[in-house]
């Protein structure tokens, strides 16, 4: 299986900046997409910002030209650089991938979530 560790999170006042880290580990062959998804409290969870595996990008209009996803793929990393933070971005954020692990003498498909980590916007 995949583990996803995210890291990054805080309490920060408008305006300012986060750098979320997510970094998987596992018996990993390849991975596809990662992305980010937020859950704010009484919300459903949302995608804000998905990355292929050849570095395509696609945000939620909420956070184009704010947030930028980027990944490493030797270090099986996925970020999001977050600026001119608000006070509605404050949720938990979580990351998610899918790829291929290796199981056994096969490979099979995984799809896994992170743990999340706060994010708080103060006004």
């Amino acid at each position: 299986q995949v583990q996803l560790v995210e890291s990054g999170g805080g309490l920060v006042q408008a305006g300012g900046s986060l750098r979320l880290s997510c970094v998987a580990s596992g018996t990993i062959f390849s991975i596809n997409a990662m992305a980010w998804y937020r859950q704010a409290p009484g919300k459903q969870r949302e995608l804000v910002a998905h990355i292929t595996s050849r570095a395509t990008t696609n945000y939620a209009d909420s956070v184009k030209g704010r947030f930028t996803i980027s990944r490493d793929n030797a270090k099986d990393t996925v970020y999001l650089q977050m600026n001119s933070l608000k006070p509605e971005d404050t949720a938990v954020y979580y990351c998610n991938a899918d790829g291929v692990v290796y199981s056994g003498s096969y490979t099979t498909t995984f799809d896994s979530w992170g743990q999340g980590t706060q994010v708080t916007v103060s006004s």
